[in-house]
């Protein structure tokens, strides 16, 4: 079979990439045309466009970049239908996803999802595009189900595919007199920071994030270098501060970690499986800020609380982040009620999101859709 498959972040490459290797293991025949990024390449997908060269988020970064969008949406429309493909496969990323799905629909290719948009949380509207143009949904929440049945759309629900990675992950992480030594630090309680995985995460968040170090001496910041960045991305953020910066060892570092500082996103999830406090920040352009606020209300914006529907972990937005970033940290860290509380109701978000097998699962239903 023919499989292409769209994924615009560092989140829907290892997803889709865990996703291809299952789809081998039922299709020997299997070819993969992808836009995605190293993991996805690894499982034989041939790139068309990495998602490095993808990523735009807010009002303001996609109008200064609505010429090079649409130069790869056109782009993606000619190579999809040149490759002919049995099936396409969108990974989250709706901005661009959703209209490559119209394009599908039109063109008689069958379109699956995997990973739903988080449009419950905003752009609700958007499920009506998803039952007018996407074959079959496959959802990562249990909640998600009940959501889309309002809008009379059945959808399967396979797990999270999160835990599938966790648990292959952990078996191999290294003991914490290994990881401080592997990466020449001291034995000081260490305080993660997950800075994102876009350039615009970067420009507003990390600086925000650096300034907090002075408040907390006695602890050692380490930052996870984010999956196709390299140190000179960082170096005009960290060059002044006595922060270590580590790659390709985000769980390694959730796993010795103290508490965590980070980006909202699909890492506030990853931390909380880790039982690591942690206090989530967001900030953006300004003037997407003030416009989005007016369209944009969500009742909460990290993994985390959405799952749960309350306040597990506090949300930090926009302003004045360092100080409240300082207030934030300083209970998780000098409180203990508190931090027990947070962790806590972290083993009640484990119990709801249930367990391994997401990827085998999307991977067998879409083999038996394609062979029958």
């Amino acid at each position: 079979m023919r499989y292409y498959i769209i994924a615009g972040e560092a989140s829907g490459d290892l997803h889709a990439a865990n996703l291809m290797h299952e789809l081998k293991n039922l299709d020997k025949d299997a070819e993969f045309r992808v836009w995605g990024g190293d993991l996805m390449q690894q499982q034989g997908g041939q790139i068309v466009k990495h998602y490095k060269e993808l990523a735009f988020m807010g009002f303001v970064e996609v109008l200064m970049n609505i010429r090079r969008i649409k130069s790869n949406f056109e782009l993606c429309q000619t190579d999809l239908l040149d490759f002919k493909p049995d099936i396409l496969i969108l990974v989250d990323y709706p901005g661009f996803n959703l209209r490559m799905a119209k394009f599908a629909k039109e063109n008689n290719i069958r379109t699956y999802y995997y990973i739903s948009p988080k449009i419950w949380a905003w752009k609700k509207s958007r499920a009506w595009k998803i039952k007018k143009y996407i074959d079959k949904m496959f959802v990562i929440f249990p909640f998600e189900k009940k959501f889309y049945k309002q809008y009379n759309y059945e959808v399967e629900y396979v797990g999270n595919p999160l835990i599938d990675e966790l648990k292959k992950k952990k078996e191999h992480l290294p003991d914490k007199e290994t990881f401080l030594k592997r990466n020449k630090l001291s034995d000081k309680p260490i305080i993660a920071l997950l800075a994102g995985s876009r350039k615009q995460e970067l420009k507003y968040i990390l600086p925000e994030m650096l300034k907090v170090m002075e408040h907390f001496h006695e602890y050692q910041f380490v930052l996870a270098g984010a999956p196709g960045f390299d140190v000179e991305v960082y170096r005009p953020y960290i060059e002044k501060y006595p922060v270590k910066l580590i790659f390709n060892q985000t769980y390694d570092l959730l796993k010795h970690a103290k508490a965590a500082i980070v980006t909202s996103g699909t890492a506030t999830l990853e931390t909380a499986l880790f039982n690591v406090p942690q206090v989530v920040v967001y900030k953006m352009n300004r003037l997407t800020y003030e416009v989005g606020k007016y369209f944009i209300k969500p009742k909460f914006f990290s993994l985390v609380n959405i799952v749960m529907d309350r306040t597990i972990v506090q949300e930090l937005l926009q302003k004045d982040l360092p100080q409240k970033i300082t207030d934030e940290l300083s209970k998780i860290l000098y409180d203990e009620q508190y931090c027990y509380q947070m962790l806590e109701s972290y083993k009640e978000l484990q119990n709801i999101i249930g367990d391994s097998g997401a990827s085998r699962r999307t991977a067998e239903i879409i083999y038996s859709d394609l062979n029958s």
